[in-house]
């Protein structure tokens, strides 16, 4: 036979058990699509962080208390104790630095908001008016804190759009008072609406200059310093300019950590990568599962065609016919399962997409071309074994079982 007669046949074979046909290349497509769905999800989670710390801009400095050894990001970069405090006299100093632009000192918390009977609990971060510029963020209406020295309690607040829609309802804000725990404080302004970054939802933030946090949390510490150096060239200097401050302020002693923007998103591209490689390894378990599957009803398939292959063999077919025909087989419903499974993976990607706009979950291309390539590698191998046994059937007994 030419390969399109086999091709003809070994479709033909396929289409006369649709039921059949049909269970393989969904087992085959559930596979594929697992692998498609899942990749995307972790590639979207590693892309959105990604581009979270990017936003920050390209030379940020980012000062924590106490010490860190490896320099990266571990639990304990996040929560931390130190018996020696960040303090704003800390930041004032670094905003003395040559190679420094911005610094952004941060005393964050929780608090009870109440206006006019309305009340509301909300984050609050205590900082500078330099957190504008180094969070990207922008202003809706009125302005932002004033640029004042830190140790300055300035009773002012700047509110998220999403605080501004409960608590006002429409009604006019700048000016407004509001009492936040125990303190009033005078609203001058909203920030654009800008949904969610770093791990908190900067459209319900309540903002403060950061001495009037720290009165409000009876703090005298601080819970980072955010740093921009005078480009990235200059993020190397910068740091070292900045560590030899913190420590000549604190004795020589290095109780504290700087981490670079660089550290954070190798960090996490690093972590985030290798569970994108993990889940989609465990969804390939399942295209293995799904060539046993065409082993065995392949196998079935030659015991039910046994009549046919000896009468192919008498017409004079040789075993390596028998055998192209069966691989053929094998192959068709791999490549339809491959590409009903590509289909439905990303129908589901899109559904992650449609459902959480924020995450790009798009399938990275290495983990759709490594699936369909799996699928069919699978699917023709099992079928080796099934031609193999085709093949070797004698002609007059494969006949005698008409």
């Amino acid at each position: 036979m030419s390969p399109i007669d086999t091709v003809r046949f070994a479709a033909r074979a396929a289409t006369a058990w649709p039921l059949r046909t049909a269970l393989m290349m969904l087992a085959m497509s559930i596979g594929v699509a697992a692998v498609v769905v899942l990749t995307a999800l972790g590639d979207g989670a590693r892309r959105y962080v990604v581009d979270e710390f990017s936003a920050l801009g390209a030379s940020l400095l980012i000062v924590l208390p106490g010490r860190t050894e490896t320099g990266g990001v571990n639990p304990g970069s996040f929560v931390s104790s130190t018996p020696r405090e960040l303090t704003r006299d800390d930041a004032a100093a670094l905003l003395r630095l040559s190679l420094v632009q911005r610094v952004a000192p941060l005393a964050v918390g929780n608090s009870e908001i109440a206006v006019g009977g309305r009340l509301r609990e909300a984050m609050v971060v205590g900082t500078s008016a330099d957190f504008l510029e180094l969070r990207g963020l922008k202003i809706g209406q009125g302005s932002f804190l004033p640029r004042e020295d830190f140790g300055r309690a300035s009773a002012v607040a700047v509110i998220g759009d999403a605080l501004r829609a409960e608590l006002f309802a429409g009604q006019a804000v700048l000016g407004r008072m509001i009492r936040v725990g125990d303190t009033r404080l005078r609203v001058i302004g909203v920030l654009a609406p800008s949904g969610r970054g770093l791990g908190m939802t900067t459209d319900e933030l309540l903002i403060v200059p950061v001495a009037t946090a720290q009165a409000m949390f009876d703090t005298s510490g601080l819970f980072r310093i955010f740093v921009e150096a005078r480009g990235r060239e200059a993020l190397p200097a910068a740091q070292r300019q900045l560590e030899d401050l913190l420590r000549a302020r604190r004795d020589g002693e290095l109780d504290f950590t700087v981490i670079t923007q660089d550290a954070l998103l190798g960090t996490f591209d690093r972590i985030l990568g290798a569970l994108t490689l993990g889940v989609a390894g465990i969804a390939a378990i399942s295209l293995a599962v799904a060539g046993i599957l065409v082993m065995n009803v392949m196998l079935v398939a030659v015991t039910q065609r046994t009549a046919e292959i000896g009468l192919l063999k008498a017409l004079g077919a040789r075993a390596a016919t028998i055998r192209s025909a069966f691989l053929a087989e094998a192959a068709l419903l791999s490549l339809a399962g491959a590409l009903t499974g590509f289909v439905l993976g990303h129908a589901g990607a899109w559904g992650v997409r449609l459902a959480f706009p924020q995450l790009p979950a798009w399938p990275p291309d290495w983990a759709v071309i490594a699936a369909l390539a799996t699928a069919l590698g699978t699917g023709i191998l099992s079928g080796v074994l099934p031609a193999r046994r085709a093949a070797r059937l004698d002609p007059v007994q494969a006949l005698s079982k008409r």
